[in-house]
């Protein structure tokens, strides 16, 4: 596959060595954790526009959390992430203010997914965390990716791929107990979870993903995911084609990088990939000759159908481009499975 983060220019061509990164998920026999069985690629990844589906989300866990009880203290630190944002601006209107120092409230949201070494950044993100502060780690669990099939969430960059008994298995070993989760609808299915110095009891949230997770880690499924998906994203386009439609798509996510290329998509299928990230227009999808446009030029085409390769941006982007109405539909990894959204 092509490095999931590197857009080249538009008007360069793609290279025969450019999608030839291996990309493979090995799950450790002895403590279960999914890793990427090798990285070779050294990328600066473009900075993203935050979506509102993340923004919201994080605006719901910051009040859950409240509810609980576990906003304790009046200091933060954030473990950054390419794909979290940051839910500072959120905690200082609670009365937070950021320190470098042991924090009595440490937050990540999708960051400890980006580390090489896993070891060494659960316990830095202990060693952050205050005696008596929290730690609140949100992540894409491993049954997600496994029970939708969502084989191209496996990229470059992302080293890890967790479920809660391998995180709660972390964490003790560094020092901390798993005290609750929750729940979030985000990427079809996210966990935040809280944890704490010392042993502590769980609760029954924590029970309750745990038996989820029984039984998810058929991981041979996400080849056959693979190659069930880009087959038919490949046949709904040419298809699209052969009836003189005009098809873009709308977001160059990380996603679609893996996606496009596997499926062998060409311009002469999908004209153009919209994004608005400034960072990422004027170039094209890695491994591909498709260009990323600007949303004010996915609008000028005016296209008969525009692929959302992120389905939580649904409702942003239908209330931002109401041109665009009836046109949407998504890729069938997604639970609406190719379906026009109307």
């Amino acid at each position: 596959m092509p490095a999931a983060d590197h857009f080249p220019p538009a008007d360069s061509d793609p290279r025969p060595d450019e999608a030839a990164h291996p990309l493979a998920m090995v799950v450790c026999s002895a403590c279960g954790l999914a890793q990427l069985a090798h990285d070779d690629t050294v990328t600066a990844e473009p900075r993203g526009v935050e979506p509102r589906a993340l923004r919201e989300q994080a605006a719901d866990a910051v009040r859950r959390v409240s509810d609980a009880g576990l906003l304790r203290g009046r200091t933060v630190r954030e473990f950054a992430s390419p794909h979290g944002g940051s839910w500072l601006e959120l905690l200082a209107g609670r009365g937070f203010a950021v320190t470098e120092r042991p924090a009595d409230l440490v937050l990540d949201s999708f960051g400890l997914m980006h580390e090489r070494d896993q070891a060494a950044a659960v316990a830095g993100r202990v060693a952050a965390t205050a005696p008596g502060g929290v730690l609140l780690l949100q992540y894409h669990p491993l049954h997600t990716i496994v029970t939708q099939g969502q084989w191209n969430a496996l990229r470059h960059g992302h080293f890890a791929y967790y479920s809660l008994r391998v995180l709660r298995d972390m964490l003790a070993t560094a020092g901390m107990s798993v005290l609750t989760v929750w729940d979030f609808e985000l990427y079809g299915g996210t966990v935040l979870l809280a944890a704490v110095h010392g042993d502590a009891a769980s609760d029954d949230a924590v029970r309750r993903v745990l038996d989820r997770e029984d039984g998810a880690d058929a991981l041979d499924g996400l080849q056959r995911a693979a190659d069930r998906h880009t087959a038919s994203l490949r046949a709904t386009l040419e298809s699209a084609a052969a009836r003189g439609e005009r098809v873009y798509a709308y977001g160059a996510a990380s996603r679609a990088v893996a996606l496009f290329c596997r499926a062998g998509i060409r311009r002469e299928l999908l004209a153009g990939v919209a994004d608005a990230a400034p960072a990422k227009q004027g170039r094209r999808m890695p491994g591909t000759d498709v260009p990323i446009i600007s949303p004010a030029q996915l609008l000028a085409a005016r296209p008969d159908r525009v692929l959302l390769t992120v389905p939580d941006l649904l409702a942003e982007v239908s209330e931002r481009f109401p041109e665009l109405a009836g046109r949407w539909f998504v890729d069938e990894s997604d639970q609406t499975r190719g379906r026009p959204i109307r």
